[in-house]
């Protein structure tokens, strides 16, 4: 894959607009380390946004239209709508995240003064569950709060991401991919309590190993998956937990407080889905701990176990993401793997010494695609900041 770099996206911008961009920015993409499904059960997550992400090129304009070009899906040319009308579009594809990001700007008080030109690029993998609709989104409240001056903090424009999903998509994500995103540090993961918004910083110091993002190539989206039915199996669970315990989320349950009253679910699916929720929260918290003390073994194996909890317990990984965990396991300088995201396709992580890399790919690589039948992808994955104007 060609990465195109800032020079690149200005260049597309010429030649699709036919004059210079003034100005360029960028916002990476995410992947969590741990805590996965555990945003919408009030628990924690603990993500890091990555040195892959979305480049764009703006160009003002001095009246209200909007135009929008991605060379990501170049067969969808030139996206063009007004400022006067940034309802849903089905027929406007990829450009309704940036429009559902400036409707909810604009909903929340702030004036867009005039249209403008957008070309953007992308070397975040096409549906590979490595948040490129949240990169979008912030990419957008980056370029609309710097050229409009409108001082929205950081964390609103996050918040506004997360509603562009709920209320203009319609999809029920939780708010770990934008803030992810949003709060971005180099070289740091964000500790986010979903329910309160505190978070903490945690230096990723992994010593001579990397973080390898091991891509599927199979293609999901969140609505195809079964997101929104694991999210209501979760609630439901929740639901019936209630009935006899004074809690709001199953973030607020320990393991053994779990066990203990796990028979008020009474039902064998609702069980594992919410003992994932409860499991993968603590989980989430020792490797946390873990990355503190710098015991990197640890940290591993809990990312192992958050893997085979969200294959037996949730039912979200597949074929492929087993295929690529399993197989990651049993190589050398490997200390842990798993998937990361919503699953059912999409992405997996692995820690794996910096020196046996090459080996590793190689051998992943021929297991999956004997098993699979298509090859995957494999990238090194750098911790990022967050969005930013490129000087």
């Amino acid at each position: 894959m060609k990465f195109m770099i800032s020079e690149d996206v200005q260049k597309e911008f010429n030649d699709k607009f036919g004059y210079d961009s003034s100005r360029v920015f960028f916002s990476p993409g995410r992947i969590n380390l741990i805590g996965e499904y555990t945003d919408f059960n009030g628990g924690h997550v603990f993500p890091c946004a990555i040195s892959m992400g979305i480049y764009a090129a703006y160009g003002e304009r001095q009246d209200n239209t909007i135009r929008m070009f991605s060379g990501n899906v170049p067969d969808a040319g030139i996206v063009e709508f007004s400022l006067d009308d940034l309802a849903y579009n089905k027929a406007h594809g990829w450009t309704n995240y940036p429009k559902g990001m400036m409707v909810q700007i604009i909903e929340h008080g702030y004036q867009i003064g005039h249209g403008f030109d957008l070309a953007v690029y992308g070397n975040l993998p096409d549906a590979a569950g490595l948040s490129s609709s949240a990169a979008i989104e912030l990419l957008t409240g980056e370029i609309v709060n710097d050229v409009f001056s409108l001082g929205i903090s950081e964390l609103d424009l996050v918040k506004y991401g997360q509603l562009v999903e709920n209320k203009y998509i319609g999809v029920n994500s939780g708010i770990m991919d934008q803030f992810a995103i949003g709060m971005g540090k180099k070289d740091q993961a964000v500790l986010l309590d979903t329910n309160t918004l505190e978070y903490d910083y945690v230096p990723v110091k992994l010593g001579d190993r990397v973080i390898v993002i091991m891509n599927t190539k199979k293609h999901r989206e969140l609505q195809d998956s079964k997101y929104n039915e694991r999210r209501a199996q979760c609630e439901e669970a929740l639901k019936r937990l209630q009935a006899d315990l004074p809690i709001k989320s199953l973030g607020d349950l320990s393991e053994s407080e779990f066990d203990e009253n796990s028979y008020l679910i009474n039902d064998d699916v609702l069980i594992r889905r919410a003992r994932h929720a409860v499991f993968e929260n603590q989980r989430t918290l020792q490797a946390k701990d873990a990355l503190v003390n710098n015991d990197l073994k640890t940290f591993g194996k809990l990312i192992n176990a958050s893997h085979v909890s969200l294959h037996y317990d949730f039912e979200v990984t597949g074929k492929e993401l087993d295929t690529l965990a399993e197989t990651a396991w049993k190589q050398p300088g490997v200390i842990g793997a798993r998937m990361t995201g919503a699953g059912f396709g999409g992405c997996a992580i692995a820690i794996v010494d910096r020196d046996k890399v090459d080996a590793f790919t190689e051998n992943v690589g021929k297991v999956y695609e004997k098993e699979i039948g298509h090859p995957a992808e494999f990238y090194i994955a750098e911790i990022s900041d967050g969005p930013k104007e490129i000087k």
